[in-house]
């Protein structure tokens, strides 16, 4: 009779029972690890119609309401300047005064031979009028005299309007020796000193004498979006910021718009007029303007995230049975999160995807 060995066989039955908790377990670590690479479910929302955010927040440009470059009309040179960068003028104020001695001297010239002329006139006329006064007796002064005297007369009347003509444009010229302020404003921008040589064109005028702005009152240029074109008007009030000031709100009333749009922007140009009298606002400031506009209808406003617009064209994707379906649309006004749309298909109640893309294509499972 053969002994039996106790924990030899006790080693066995604990080997089995590792091996049967072994089995037992390793579905579960399957299905764990296959719920774990399960992909995530596709984000949806419920079309419907509703209220766009009643204002938009768009970048702007303050500009000087009057902006002029000061350049020579006469080649010259620059005898005095009476004003500086920064300098304040009021209309009419002399900035500068030029000097060019060839213009002078054909001034003079103009000038001595309107007033010889004048004299020749004067005796031709005197002359005339003695010869009429005397053919009143008859047979004192032929008739051929007398239109002599008179063809005289007028002959030398031609002459003198003509050489006053010319010493009036001669004149006229010689003013444009003074630079004088055509309205009120600041120098923004000087481009010469004494003695310059400064002309009406090609060298000596590539750079204006003065650049010279009005800041009392600057204009707010805004490009409106096409989307937006029919949601303003004329005195519609606009609040903006700058950066200069980011605590403070200034606020002005559209003035003028373009009525067209950019053909590159594809947005309409509009101005407000903005009062600068404390001079805290400068031209060239960039602004952040808020337009609020007026309630309209409701129309269908989704994510921003929701529109593809690719090579195909711009579409929704329609969670249709767990199929996606492309539905095409038209895009409307837009904010940062939102965007308005447009559709023959699209019908409220049915339900889209939140973030589409191209690659959900038609017949496409959704999970």
């Amino acid at each position: 009779m053969k002994t039996i060995n106790t924990p030899k066989i006790s080693m066995i039955c604990l080997g089995l029972l590792l091996t049967l908790i072994a089995g037992c377990a390793a579905p579960s670590d399957e299905m764990e690890d296959t719920k774990a690479i399960q992909p995530a479910p596709v984000p949806t929302f419920v079309l419907s119609r509703d209220s766009m955010p009643s204002s938009l927040k768009i970048p702007a440009e303050l500009i000087a309401y009057k902006q002029v470059d000061i350049f020579a009309k006469v080649s010259s040179y620059v005898k005095n300047l009476n004003a500086d960068v920064g300098s304040n003028v009021k209309a009419g104020q002399l900035l500068a005064s030029l000097e060019a001695p060839e213009l002078v001297a054909q001034v003079a010239a103009a000038e001595s031979k309107y007033r010889s002329q004048q004299a020749i006139f004067q005796s031709s006329d005197a002359t005339y009028k003695r010869i009429i006064e005397t053919s009143k007796t008859p047979g004192t002064i032929s008739k051929n005299d007398v239109d002599i005297a008179a063809a005289k007369r007028n002959s030398d009347l031609a002459q003198l309007q003509a050489a006053k003509a010319d010493f009036v444009a001669s004149s006229t010229i010689r003013a444009y020796l003074t630079i004088r302020a055509p309205f009120a404003g600041v120098i923004s921008a000087r481009n010469v000193n004494l003695g310059a040589y400064i002309g009406s064109s090609g060298k000596g005028a590539e750079l204006p004498i003065f650049t010279l702005q009005e800041l009392s009152h600057l204009r707010l240029v805004i490009s409106v979006p096409e989307a937006y074109k029919n949601y303003i008007k004329l005195n519609d009030m606009v609040r903006f910021t700058v950066k200069a000031y980011p605590n403070e709100q200034f606020s002005a009333k559209i003035a003028r718009r373009s009525g067209v749009m950019d053909s590159q922007l594809r947005s309409e140009h509009i101005e407000l007029d903005v009062s600068n009298t404390n001079l805290k606002l400068s031209p060239g400031m960039v602004a952040e303007a808020t337009i609020a506009f007026s309630g309209g209808s409701k129309s269908f406003i989704v994510p921003k995230t929701a529109v593809v617009n690719s090579a195909e064209g711009v579409f929704l994707v329609q969670d249709l049975h767990g199929k996606a379906v492309k539905l095409p649309v038209t895009k409307g006004r837009e904010t940062d999160s939102l965007t308005e749309v447009f559709g023959d298909r699209l019908v409220s109640g049915t339900i889209f995807v939140k973030k589409a893309s191209e690659e959900m294509h038609n017949g496409n499972p959704l999970n």
